[in-house]
């Protein structure tokens, strides 16, 4: 989006080829912007909106249609058999699972487990950006996720209703506590990012997940934790 951070974004292409020559791939696909884009984008891959208008796409109008489409153009591009997502950006990976689906792609889609600091802190280019007082603080919405997940997991072992609606607001009103500008934290159904029902949860039946956006300083960070 033109008030978003794209110019900015940190790039690591370097440090990213030694890391991947270091376990046995010896030819990267890193083409200019000027190459991929010789001209403006003006066809795109829409979405569905239930899926791509919620969550992030709420607090980003338009961002999965962009995920979409440039990924779309490097399938055809490199035409891989395999493509992994991380889960840290599961409303994505979602999204993505179910474009592959619906226009039978030749690629597997395979979620790649959420990478953490040994502190709890989703690893993110973003961190990047943090200072060492906002560094020493960020683990903390990865530590709200868990004060979420622990209270749906009692309820389950109870048979409580499930109050969703009050746990997320009592997990934005901890961050905002603490100083951070939350855009959500949302309690959902991993099979379609819907509210889950009222009744006590079963994770056998409705597996949830928990997905949190907010600021800290100048910088967004998302986190989620399956339950």
């Amino acid at each position: 989006a033109p008030h978003e951070d794209f110019d900015r974004y940190p790039r690591t292409l370097e440090r990213d080829c030694e890391l991947l020559k270091s376990v046995g791939c010896n030819l990267v696909f890193a083409p200019a912007e000027q190459e991929l884009y010789p001209q403006p984008q003006t066809y795109k891959v829409q979405p569905p909106g239930e899926l791509a208008d919620v969550l992030e796409g709420a607090f980003r109008p338009g961002f999965f249609t962009g995920v979409c489409t440039v990924v779309m153009k490097l399938f055809q591009c490199v035409q891989p058999s395999v493509a992994v997502f991380g889960k840290k950006d599961f409303q994505q990976l979602m999204v993505l699972r179910g474009m592959a689906q619906q226009f039978a792609l030749p690629v597997e889609i395979v979620a790649g487990e959420t990478a953490r600091a040994d502190d709890g802190l989703a690893l993110s280019s973003r961190n990047a950006y943090l200072g060492e007082t906002e560094r020493a603080e960020a683990p903390q919405l990865a530590a709200t996720l868990h004060v979420v997940q622990a209270a749906v997991l009692a309820a389950a072992k109870t048979g409580a209703r499930l109050d969703a609606p009050a746990l997320e607001a009592q997990a934005m009103a901890a961050l905002r506590s603490r100083g951070w500008a939350p855009d959500y934290v949302a309690l959902r159904r991993r099979s379609d990012l819907r509210a889950p029902t009222a009744a006590a949860p079963d994770s056998a039946t409705e597996p949830l997940v928990v997905l949190a956006a907010a600021r800290l300083g100048k910088t967004r960070l998302i986190d989620n934790l399956e339950i």
